[in-house]
C-alpha cells in the first residue's frame, strides 16, 4: 500500500463521493477474475483494490471526527501491526 496515493484518493472521496470508489472496486475486483491475465498483472489490480479499501477506511475514520492526518496514520499503525504479526 502506497500512503501518498490513499491520501490522493481521500482527497477524491472528499471531493466527490465514496460511491464512486466502491463502484470502482466492484470493476476492479470484477476484472480480477478473467483467467487471461498474467500474474503482473493480478499483482498491480490487487494493489490498487488494497489501496482504494484503505482509502475508503481513512474516509470512514474521517467521517468518525478524526483528522485526515490521524486517519492516515492510525491506518498506517494497522497495516504495520497487521504485516508484524
Amino acid at each position: 500500500m502506497k500512503l501518498p496515493l490513499i491520501k490522493h484518493i481521500v482527497g477524491f472521496v472528499e471531493e466527490y463521493d465514496e460511491d464512486y470508489i466502491i463502484e470502482t472496486l466492484e470493476v476492479l475486483e470484477h476484472l480480477s477474475e478473467f483467467s487471461g491475465l498474467k500474474d503482473e498483472e493480478i499483482d498491480v489490480l490487487g494493489e490498487m483494490i488494497s489501496n482504494l479499501y484503505g482509502a475508503l477506511e481513512v474516509h470512514k475514520e474521517i467521517k468518525s471526527g478524526g483528522t485526515k492526518k490521524e486517519a492516515l496514520n492510525n491506518f498506517m499503525k494497522r497495516v504495520q501491526g497487521s504485516i508484524d504479526t
